[in-house]
């Protein structure tokens, strides 16, 4: 008995079946998603609007601050006041004078900055009357909360602290600074307060609506402000880290990098369901909107189609295959479907076209083997043609009695030409020395020498570094070849030819250079259009073999440049890579 499987229904059966069953469920879960979505959104804008407020107020407490820093900048540069307060005055009256002239124009100064109230100085001179402003550094002082918790700092830097304020409590804020920027021998003690208005941190940290609690705290994280009013923060040190914070509150936190507020931050405190209040006023809008789309049922067919789509996709897919030449099957259960019918169809022609393909290219391989084979017989039968051993052996016979006769110069050039011939039967050696390379190119050398005689003349310069460099086997002697035969040998008078090896960084420059007939300009162009000919081979086939054979080695690592003119005799410079 068969088993009743979905995908041998007909398609348009089936489509009947998706439409009745699965409408309901991708309505309901889309809503969720929306829901959960829109919940999100509403969240992060409102805790974008929340640490909005604690930037807000932590600039305008920054803008407070620094107006006040403004006037203490001033102030510590001011020479006529550091005189002020360091003059020993004689009489009473010198000081009232000085106070007047002086002293009563800083005070007109300060209410331009409206955050702060008053000024005053700090000083242990006792030619000074302490009244107006201006007040005796004494044993009550330097008890005070203030000065203590300015020593450290305030030679350094102007310092924000708290002092007693006229309720008893340490509610009023004022910027201390040390005056010390002018110093002399047995100077007196100099110290700036500039007292901030009594409502100014309450208009700061009121100003701005924030849904929760804000903290001004210092580098010690103690609380300095705070709109907290269960924390009593003007009668002490009052850490905040003893204060108690419910599992779902979400902390905003600015800092401030001035070395007077260093450390010092601003911190908001909300609680989480702020932020979900909006959220819960727009879900009956939700149901209303899933109630809506529940008219448009067929819209969501496509969501329940899914086995059709991919079915589809997975067949266009191996047939995309099929265009890389890669005819893989279509696996799976064989359905009696519309779907299914098409795999078989595809499955089959498949296997036929990688049928015929695998018998062509194997008749392809077995013909290109044949050919191969015959070509190995060819040169087989080449070498076998040749004896080596018998050439050096005549050769080496003939160098003999040269010698027997004194005839050294004779002796020396069959010598140099067994070796030419004893390199040139050693197969398969694709990598030489520059040294070996220089040793073949001087026997040649010396063998043209013996038949040319001072015509040919030649000077090698090889660097003792590149010696044991490694390079091609027989890249160079081509060119040492063509300098010979081609270069010096037409000209009437005496030929030079010059071999320079040398090494700049990490490459070697190898130069031959000739004085000798050189190329006409349309000979020159038509050498330099060949080498870069592969199919044709034709003239100058010594040269288009060492430039492939670079190529082959060293791709696009390499450098070869030819230089000729007729009359000029011929350049040919080839840079390659520095291997040992």
């Amino acid at each position: 008995m068969n088993r009743f499987n979905f995908n041998n229904i007909g398609l348009r059966n089936k489509l009947l079946i998706i439409y009745i069953v699965s409408v309901f469920i991708p309505i309901t879960l889309t809503h969720i998603a929306f829901y959960q979505i829109t919940s999100n959104n509403v969240r992060t804008q409102k805790m974008n609007d929340i640490s909005l407020s604690v930037k807000q107020i932590s600039n305008d407490f920054r803008t407070a601050i620094d107006d006040a820093v403004e006037i203490s900048s001033k102030l510590y540069t001011d020479y006529e006041l550091y005189n002020f307060l360091e003059n020993k005055y004689e009489k009473t009256i010198d000081f009232i004078h000085a106070y007047q002239n002086y002293y009563s124009g800083i005070n007109k100064e300060v209410p331009l900055f409206s955050t702060v109230r008053s000024l005053n100085l700090y000083t242990n001179n006792d030619t000074v009357i302490y009244a107006g402003g201006v007040n005796k550094i004494d044993t009550l002082v330097k008890e005070s909360h203030w000065y203590k918790e300015s020593e450290v700092i305030r030679k350094s830097y102007p310092v924000l602290t708290r002092r007693l304020g006229e309720s008893g409590k340490l509610d009023t804020f004022s910027i201390i600074r040390e005056l010390d920027y002018f110093t002399t021998k047995g100077s007196t003690q100099k110290i700036l307060e500039l007292q901030f208005d009594l409502g100014l941190m309450d208009h700061i940290f009121h100003n701005v609506t924030f849904p929760g609690d804000i903290y001004l705290l210092d580098e010690q994280g103690t609380i300095e402000y705070t709109t907290n009013p269960k924390v009593k923060w003007s009668e002490g040190d009052t850490q905040y880290h003893f204060v108690t914070l419910s599992n779902d509150t979400l902390v905003f936190e600015e800092s401030f990098n001035v070395p007077y507020l260093n450390n010092w931050k601003v911190v908001g405190v909300t609680q989480e369901k702020v932020l979900l209040e909006e959220v819960e006023g727009s879900r009956n809008f939700i149901l209303y909107l899933a109630l809506i789309n529940l008219v448009f049922p067929s819209l969501f067919i496509v969501y329940m189609t899914s086995s059709l789509h991919l079915r589809i996709l997975r067949i266009l897919k191996h047939m995309r295959k099929v265009e890389d030449q890669n005819f893989e099957l279509i696996k799976g259960v064989n359905y009696q479907d519309e779907i299914g019918e098409l795999t078989q169809a595809f499955n089959r022609m498949a296997s036929k076209i990688k049928k015929l393909i695998n018998e062509v290219y194997i008749a392809d391989i077995q013909k290109k083997n044949l050919e191969l084979q015959r070509k190995q017989a060819q040169l087989s039968a080449l070498q076998s043609q040749i004896n080596p051993h018998f050439l050096f052996n005549v050769l080496e016979t003939i160098r003999m009695r040269s010698i027997l006769k004194k005839e050294e110069e004779t002796a020396k050039i069959i010598q140099n030409m067994a070796n030419m011939l004893r390199k040139s039967f050693i197969w398969g050696k694709d990598w030489v020395s520059v040294e070996e390379e220089i040793y073949l190119i001087k026997c040649f050398l010396e063998i043209q020498h013996y038949r040319f005689d001072d015509k040919m003349q030649y000077h090698i310069e090889v660097d003792s570094e590149v010696k044991k460099c490694i390079i091609p086997n027989m890249s160079l002697i081509p060119f040492v070849e063509n300098a010979s035969i081609h270069g010096i040998e037409p000209i009437k008078g005496n030929g030079m030819i010059k071999i320079s090896i040398k090494r700049d960084g990490d490459t070697i420059v190898c130069e031959i250079t000739d004085n000798g007939k050189g190329m006409e300009n349309e000979e020159f162009e038509r050498l330099i259009r060949s080498i870069k000919e592969v199919e044709n081979i034709g003239e100058h086939v010594g040269i288009k073999n060492v430039y492939f054979r670079l190529k082959l080695h060293y791709a696009n690592h390499f450098d070869f440049k030819v230089k000729s003119a007729r009359g000029a005799g011929t350049t040919i410079r080839i840079v390659l890579p520095f291997q040992t």
